[in-house]
């Protein structure tokens, strides 16, 4: 799993040193600068989220994104830090990226806690008796015959762990869409010209930006799952989503993560996931995940760990 992990932040890393490289002739370089972090703290209010066995993700996100937040105020304090939500209630997915895209996040961090469903199990149990008839009218005749039995019992999932995902790189037109509204919104407000979104070479800025942020949000989701081993979790690795239901990561014009902090189905994980001292340590390396991404986007090697 290290070895995976590294593999895709080498990739990462690597697009955005040649990127800096092929800049046009005598054009100056332009370093990234994260000005806005969007820290969003998944479901909340009446959608409770994956149910564990005493307490619900919607809180343990609540808990940990609010940590995270003041401990990327405190590390980045020229960077603006804007949540979602900061109390028990519920934003839609679609205001939550709405939100996120007016307020033009440079990033967008969705906490979130993850749940495997009960294992179902079957054990022979004997033989029962089972009646059944043959025949119509007066030909019908009762009978009866001898039926497997089966006890079914349900045991906890014994998924554990971490793992972060990104938009999928074979979607790209659907987040292209939300990605070429914002660049169109950026130039109106730069100049007097009202770029046409249907224009074909406008389509192929909006999907060439599409890659960077994906490129960007595979480098963030390798750092963060790197920070989780490095501090003694067992990483799930870094993977892409495109199904219904992970809007935050489609419609969010900028480098977005959603981060599984850990399996609340899993009883070790959600003592883990409800302590302070848990929240701490999630809330404190995603911090360090972000940091090493900011240094790495603005010239600056990301500083390795471990390794």
């Amino acid at each position: 799993m290290m070895k995976k992990i590294t593999c895709l932040l080498l990739i990462a890393i690597a697009f955005t040193v040649l990127t800096s490289f092929y800049a046009e002739p005598g054009a100056p370089v332009q370093k990234p600068v994260i000005k806005t972090i969007i820290v969003d703290a998944g479901h909340g209010g009446s959608d409770n989220g994956a149910r564990g066995d005493y307490s619900f993700e919607k809180d343990i996100c609540l808990a940990v994104a609010l940590k995270l937040g003041k401990k990327l105020e405190q590390e980045f304090p020229n960077v603006k830090i804007l949540y979602t939500r900061t109390r028990d209630e519920y934003p839609s997915i679609k205001s939550r990226a709405d939100f996120a895209n007016a307020n033009k996040g440079d990033l967008f961090v969705s906490i979130h806690v993850n749940a495997g469903g009960k294992i179902k199990h079957s054990k022979f149990a004997g033989y029962r008796t089972e009646t059944y008839y043959t025949g119509k009218g007066k030909s019908r005749k009762k009978r009866t015959r001898k039926v497997p039995k089966y006890t079914v019992y349900y045991t906890d999932n014994p998924s554990r762990g971490t793992e972060t995902y990104i938009w999928a790189a074979d979607r790209a037109d659907a987040k292209g869409e939300y990605v070429g509204e914002r660049l169109s919104e950026d130039v109106n407000d730069s100049t007097e010209y009202a770029p046409d979104i249907n224009d074909p070479e406008f389509k192929a800025k909006s999907l060439l930006w599409t890659k960077k942020y994906f490129d960007k949000s595979l480098m963030l989701a390798t750092l963060v799952e790197e920070e989780f081993v490095n501090g003694g979790r067992e990483s799930r690795g870094v993977k892409q989503r495109n199904e219904k239901g992970i809007w935050v990561l489609q419609a969010t014009a900028m480098p977005s993560i959603l981060v599984e902090t850990g399996f609340i189905s899993h009883r070790p994980d959600e003592d883990y996931l409800n302590s302070t001292k848990g929240q701490e340590e999630i809330a404190t390396q995603v911090m360090n995940a972000i940091k090493r991404y900011k240094l790495a986007t603005e010239g600056n090697p990301a500083p390795q760990q471990g390794f």
